[in-house]
């Protein structure tokens, strides 16, 4: 990794030593995830709010409940949405780079894999759909057919976002590993218990398979 070839270029021409490198790294791990972490939890607390206070009122008797979306003053909330996406997905790249040999990877990794088909799912389904209610010119009716898609559509949205909290309760778990190895929190995971055994003196030792 580049980053990793940098640092180990500087501690070579003794530029920076190594426990210079090795704080700054743990520093970084700790801010990158921890930058990730807000990211995708202000994802989730802002689809929780749409869902608590936007969602119930455009959805109740379309067209004539979505005067919101229509006129010189009509919400934009794809505005915060085509921001915190890209911000989020960076940042939790970054956070994978970084803490890759860390034994957070593995959530990280569960977490941008998640995500991304989260994202896939949002733009084929829930956007164009989304679009297509909301676009739609408002008159004094109610149409039956607009507000049964409203209620799919929302019911398939707050599936959306349990699976969204789940990746956000897998990625908090990354912090109680981040400061172990990946190969050494992979092995601790596998070993069956059978694996330990005591050596003389009553000191614990491993056995091997």
């Amino acid at each position: 990794m580049p980053n990793f070839i940098y640092f180990w270029a500087l501690t070579k021409f003794r530029i920076v030593s190594p426990n210079s490198i090795h704080y700054f790294m743990v520093h970084l791990q700790k801010a990158l995830l921890i930058a990730a972490s807000i990211a995708f939890i202000s994802v989730i607390g802002a689809a929780i709010y749409e869902h608590l206070s936007i969602v119930p009122v455009w959805k109740r008797s379309p067209p004539q409940s979505l005067a919101m979306f229509n006129g010189p003053y009509a919400i934009t909330p794809e505005r915060f949405w085509k921001l915190i996406h890209p911000v989020c997905l960076l940042l939790t790249i970054g956070a994978l780079i970084a803490c890759w040999r860390t034994g957070s990877r593995p959530a990280i990794a569960i977490l941008l894999a998640g995500y991304a088909v989260v994202l896939g799912i949002t733009a084929i389904y829930f956007v164009p759909e989304l679009l297509s209610i909301t676009r739609t010119p408002w008159s004094d009716t109610v149409s039956a057919d607009l507000t049964r898609r409203s209620q799919i559509w929302e019911m398939w949205s707050l599936v959306r976002l349990a699976f969204l909290v789940v990746l956000a309760a897998v990625l908090l778990s990354g912090f109680f590993r981040l400061e172990q190895p990946y190969a050494r929190a992979q092995q601790r995971d596998v070993q069956p218990a059978h694996a330990r055994s005591a050596a003389p003196g009553g000191v614990l030792h491993e056995t091997g398979a």
